[in-house]
Formats: C-alpha cells, structure tokens, sequence
C-alpha cells in the first residue's frame, strides 16, 4: 500500500497541473462555442487534431526511451543530453522543411489566404517538441512541482491571451475606435487568437525549462542513440497510432459528412469531445506519475502485486468518474453553447472509450518493462485500422455517432488484446472481479440517472448525488484497505 501512496501523491501533483490547467482551459470551451460558430470553430478542432499526430512524430518515443536507459545507462546526464540533441535536430530540420512549403500546405488543407495558421500551427510543434526531453528529465529527477509549475505558467499564459485577444482588444477597438489595435484586431474575435495564444505560451514555457536544458550537454552517443531509437521506433508507432485513435474522427468527419453539413457536424462534435477531458486528465496525470514508477518497481519481487493494486485503485476513480460525470450532464451541458447540444449523445460512448484507454495503458506495463514494445505498436496498429474503418463505414450512415462508437470500439478491442497477450508473458493477478463490478456499477447508475427528469432542478441533483455516493458506498465495502487508509486520515479528536 506504501508504494501506491507514493504513486497516488506523485499522481497528485502532476494533476495539480493537468487538473488545473485542463479545467481552466475547459472555460474556454463556453467562450469558444458562444464566440465562434461551430464552422469556424471546425478549423480549429481540424488543425490540433493534426497537431497531436505531428506531436507524436516529432518525439518519436524518446521519452519513454529516456527514462528506460536512464534507470540502465552507467550515465545517465549522456542518455539526456542524447535524447534531447536528437529532438533539437529533428525539430530544426521539420521546421526548416515545413516552413518553406507552407502555403503548399494552406492550399492542400483547404485554407488559401490563411497561411498565418500554419505559421502558428508549425511554431507551436516545434515549441512543444523541444521542451518534452527537459521535461521528461523533470519527471525521472521526481521534480513534480517543477513540472506542475511550468505547466500552470503554461496555461495561465494560454488563457490570459485568449481573453484579451478574443474579448479585451476587440472590446477596447468597438468602444474607442483605436487605430492602433487594427494590428490586433478588426473589431471581430478571430480564431487566430487561439493559435497565436497557444504559440506565445510554449515559446515561454520552452523558456521557463532553461535550467533543465541545460543540464544537456551538446553531445550525442551515436552508439547510444541507434539503442534508445531502436527500442523508441515501436513505441513511435504505438504512439502514431494511439494519437491516430485518438484523433482521426475529426479529420474523416470532414471528408464523410455531406459536403452542407460536415463543417458544422464537425465544431460540434469537437466541442462535445471535450467532456472526455475529465477522464483524460486523470489518465494524463497518472501517466506522468506511473512510467517512471512502473519502471523503478520492475526491479522488486513483488511487482506484478503492486501492479495489480494499482489498476484496482485506478478503475476505482475511472468508473466514478465515468458515474459522476453522465449522472451529473444537465449541468455540465451548460458549459457548452445550446447550437452544441446535439452532439451530448456521443459523451457516454467516448467516456467509457477513455476508460477502456486508461486501463489499455495501465496494461501496457509488461511489455514495456520486457522489452517487447513490438507487441504496443501492433495493438496500436489494430486498433487504427479498427478505428479508420468504422470511421468510414459509419460516419455516411449516422454521422458523427459513428465516430463515437469506433472510438469506443477500438479502445475496448485494445485493451482485450493487451490483458490477453499481457497474462502469457508476464502474469499479473488482476481482480476482473472488481473490475465486471465496478463497471456493471458506473453503467447501471448511468441508466437510472438518464430516466431521472424532475422539474425541480435541486431535487433532481440531490437524488443523482444519492446514487454517486452509493457508488462509493459499494468500493469501500469491498476495498478494506481503502477504508482503513480513509480512517486513519482522518484527524482523531482528542
């Protein structure tokens, strides 16, 4: 239990600034979907789903290298600085290319006359790419604060510009007609503020990360590198193709909706994503949290245990958070515009999607820590495939719901795949029994709470509150050692 503490309060921190940042940019949303019309927030929802492929190229799986080789490597100062100087050329050498082509690739994306997106669009890759080494160093030195501090300075910056492009400047340029804030602004929120938000907040957040890039050294073990990039390639296409799962319905929704709705069908469906967040933000934190973690206990006799407790507490939270968040969607719809509303239907289906994500990834420990990475990029690989061809045999038939159950589907076929092989090369005792039950649990308090409509709103909340609780009521019945930790935090009286 000592070693899942550890985690949990590892876990606590990185959510600090996930949570946090996540949340606030979440308040965006409302601004957003009331600010711009779901057309033009399209282009927006299209270019960042780009971005996250192209993110993943970028790194091509140097991060988990990294921490890997620094936990074997007799240097580990020589593993960073190799790590992040291969980045740095790869990135340069991207951009270089890219930047020179860039009204070839407005032209091809469908924005002729709006080159300035790409512009941002590259620059914001680049930024991002640069600083994932020195912050994966961050994360294997345990400097959790660190890392939860430069991602809220990150945020704050992101969403400090995006008020004041979005509604300060444009505000100021109505009511006194200044000529000078025409460099700014036309009167008229744009949806380049957000690109250039985003833009100016990773360059400082490259800046605020100095003291950790130079910790690197400009050398690079080529030696080192063919081993860290031989066993980093996999993991390349696992990730390619997870952040392809995660991301290629809102680039077919495009090209499969009819040609008079697919722009609009396609904000919508991006806004509605978004309540995925919860759940995403929760896996996100553990994932900072749990590779190094994973990688340390490998050593220990008693891993596959701990490995076990870990999933078990960690199904906990996904399926209350999956409860919580469906008994609760009357409120939480408002954070969107009403023109959204319509795309509410796919929330359950890309939650429990989510769900089946972050077990997938808690299951992807043995093959990681075995060395046998080959098995993630096929599992990936499949469930890419899965998820592009339900994409373009659903979306035609019942529009964006399509891409809710391929998401939906695709997790669910992965994480299947990753228990199964996972228990024949490196058993872990799971209790599938808590696991059928808290599922069984978190979509059967879903159901029940959708037939709940009182006209009285507080009665309405309190009764769905009720049934939240009873779900925890029912974990701490069955997690002894859950209950004795909640006891004994407890502050005694004296």
């Amino acid at each position: 239990m000592g070693k899942v503490k550890q985690l949990a309060g590892q876990t606590a921190v990185y959510g600090l600034s996930s949570i946090l940042g996540r949340i606030l940019n979440y308040l965006l949303v409302p601004l957003y979907t009331r600010v711009f019309l779901p057309h033009e927030s399209a282009v927006y929802v299209e270019l960042y789903a780009y971005m996250a492929i192209l993110a993943v190229i970028l790194t091509y799986g140097m991060e988990t290298a990294f921490f890997r080789y620094s936990e074997t490597h007799s240097k580990p100062k020589m593993v960073y600085s190799t790590a992040f100087n291969s980045i740095v050329i790869t990135t340069i050498l991207f951009l270089l290319f890219t930047l020179t082509f860039r009204d070839s690739i407005a032209s091809w994306l469908g924005y002729e006359g709006k080159t300035e997106y790409i512009i941002y669009f590259l620059l914001i890759l680049g930024f991002d790419a640069l600083s994932a080494i020195p912050f994966a160093w961050l994360r294997a030195q345990q400097k959790a604060w660190t890392f939860a501090g430069i991602k809220l300075a990150n945020i704050f910056i992101n969403i400090a510009l995006n008020l004041i492009l979005i509604l300060l400047l444009p505000y100021l340029y109505n009511k006194y007609g200044w000529s000078w804030l025409g460099i700014f602004t036309g009167g008229k929120p744009e949806v380049s503020a957000i690109f250039i938000s985003n833009m100016v907040a990773s360059f400082a957040t490259l800046l605020l990360l100095w003291p950790a890039i130079r910790k690197a050294s400009l050398t690079i073990d080529l030696g080192l590198w063919k081993e860290m990039f031989l066993y980093a390639f996999p993991l390349l296409v696992y990730n390619l193709a997870g952040v392809i799962n995660e991301t290629i319905d809102r680039i077919l929704l495009k090209h499969f909706l009819p040609p008079e709705t697919a722009i609009h069908d396609l904000g919508v469906y991006g806004m509605c994503f978004k309540f995925s967040v919860f759940i995403v933000i929760f896996i996100q934190a553990f994932r900072y949290a749990a590779e190094p973690f994973f990688f340390k206990q490998a050593k220990e006799k008693d891993a596959p245990e701990t490995y076990a407790m870990v999933m078990n507490y960690f199904i906990i939270v996904c399926f209350g958070m999956f409860a919580g968040i469906m008994l609760f969607i009357d409120v939480i719809k408002y954070f969107v515009g009403p023109m959204y509303y319509a795309g509410l239907p796919i929330v359950p289906l890309l939650l429990m999607g989510h769900v089946f994500l972050g077990i997938y990834y808690n299951l992807s420990v043995w093959y990681k820590i075995t060395g046998k990475t080959m098995y993630g990029a096929l599992f990936s690989l499949i469930g890419t495939a899965v998820t592009i061809g339900l994409n373009i045999f659903l979306i035609p038939r019942i529009g964006f719901m399509g891409s809710a159950w391929a998401n939906f589907s695709c997790y669910l076929l992965m994480m299947l795949l990753s228990f199964i092989y996972g228990q024949k090369h490196y058993p872990i005792p799971y209790r599938l029994d808590k696991f059928f039950l808290y599922l069984t649990l978190s979509i059967a308090l879903f159901l029940i709470g959708s037939k709940i409509h009182l006209p009285w709103l507080g009665l309405d909340l309190v009764i769905k509150g009720i049934l939240f609780v009873f779900f925890f009521i029912i974990v701490l019945r069955k997690e002894p050692e859950l209950r004795q930790a909640l006891i004994l935090a407890v502050p005694k009286r004296r």
